[in-house]
């Protein structure tokens, strides 16, 4: 164990499950400050449909990488780590402990592991894939990744145009599968310590959470917010755009479907996200899997990870501070 190395705290999960509120109150009692690993919460004026935790939810905590970006700039894991490492050590110096919280998998787990180092985007042949996906559609693209990588298009959505073309694309450079250069990459590169919780609710709470979330989100203002959006010039292909709720109220603005099928839908796909977040969790055996109720017994795993009390009375870490419970929603 390398004691120089800055200590981390991940609160992970599904969406709905209770992160942010979790993570402003371990950063309160001790001494944190919160860095966003959400992928959609990093753009300016996408609010209510990424569900950004507001200035009174965050109570004042500080939070990090929140608002980086605007919707139609690029932003993608490597540009996530490159800031994220530079504002944890930011964080650690201050005396302040990190707390990394977020639904995105791929995010977290490059921030700890490191990035795989695979060949820069080729214009030609990035055209050249956006014209197959425009022709055939992304089922043909998605059906030819399975074909040749069905490792890594079991992790990615049949819908992803931008994993399943960047996938591809790699595939054609290197010739090699990008589940066989992840593979040996092992992302084992952290500059950090960490301890990585993932909360679990049953699923039947989580659905219900799921789609009173999506209502209250229609009932906030998300059709005015995506509305103004597309005013700003915020094209529908964005990939920021084509994100879970901004697509579906589209779609309703277009006169495609009515408000009710919107909302529908997005309840729908937004538990099928968390299905897949907590696919993405599971394969991760580092994790705790913690109850969200159980914030008392979190509380001490932080506690002892720290090797800290609730004062900030730094102490003796105990040798075994580890977790028990590897499962997820049942």
């Amino acid at each position: 164990m390398q004691e120089d190395r800055p200590r981390v705290v991940v609160i992970g999960g599904p969406t709905a499950s209770g992160k942010s509120a979790l993570a402003v109150s371990l950063a309160r009692d001790f001494g944190g400050e919160i860095i966003n690993a959400d992928s959609m919460q990093v753009y300016r004026g996408m609010d209510i449909g990424t569900a950004k935790p507001t200035a009174e939810e965050r109570q004042g905590i500080p939070h990090h990488l929140i608002d980086v970006v605007d919707p139609d700039e690029e932003f993608n894991a490597a540009v996530y780590r490159s800031l994220a490492v530079e504002t944890i050590k930011a964080v650690w110096s201050r005396g302040k402990v990190p707390l990394i919280a977020g639904g995105t998998g791929l995010y977290i787990k490059t921030l700890l592991g490191g990035l795989v180092k695979c060949p820069p985007s080729d214009p030609d042949l990035r055209r050249e894939l956006q014209r197959e996906y425009e022709e055939k559609g992304a089922s043909f693209l998605h059906g030819e990744l399975r074909r040749i990588d069905p490792v890594a298009a079991l992790k990615i959505h049949p819908n992803d145009r931008v994993r399943i073309t960047r996938a591809l694309e790699i595939i054609r450079l290197t010739g090699k599968p990008l589940s066989a250069l992840t593979s040996t990459h092992g992302f084992r590169e952290s500059p950090f310590e960490a301890l990585k919780i993932c909360l679990k609710v049953d699923r039947d709470e989580l659905y219900h959470r799921i789609n009173s979330r999506g209502l209250g989100m229609i009932k906030k203002g998300l059709v005015e917010e995506t509305r103004a959006l597309l005013k700003k010039g915020y094209s529908p292909e964005l990939k920021s755009m084509k994100s879970l709720g901004y697509r579906h109220v589209i779609k309703f603005l277009e006169g495609e479907w009515d408000l009710d099928r919107a909302l529908t839908r997005l309840q729908r796909d937004t538990r099928r996200y968390a299905k897949r977040q907590l696919t993405w969790f599971r394969g991760d055996p580092e994790f705790c899997w913690m109850r969200p109720e159980e914030e008392g017994k979190i509380r001490d795993l932080v506690a002892g990870f720290l090797g800290r009390d609730l004062e900030g009375k730094r102490g003796t870490r105990p040798d075994t501070w580890g977790c028990e419970g590897t499962s997820g929603v049942q």
